[in-house]
């Protein structure tokens, strides 16, 4: 049975890094990319910085939660969630 935990490598800050997420953040986090026109890696890099503990992976978890949930909610996304 195939993992639905996708682990790439990406980029932080200058430093490859990898990052295990399952499919559906990967996908939510490109489509996150994608509306502030920035990269995945300088995505990354914002949350990375902006996280108060805990492991890469799970800040970008909350992250892309959380800006959903907003969404959801009537707004747009665009409050810079942290994580």
């Amino acid at each position: 049975m195939k993992s639905p935990v996708v682990k790439r490598s990406i980029v932080v800050a200058g430093h490859k890094t990898s990052v295990s997420l399952e499919e559906a953040f990967w996908n939510g986090m490109k489509e996150i990319s994608g509306s502030r026109d920035m990269t995945l890696s300088e995505l990354v890099g914002e949350i990375d910085s902006n996280r108060q503990q805990g492991n890469l992976s799970s800040a970008i978890r909350l992250f892309v939660l959380d800006y959903f949930r907003t969404r959801a909610n009537g707004g747009n996304g665009e409050s810079r969630p942290q994580a």
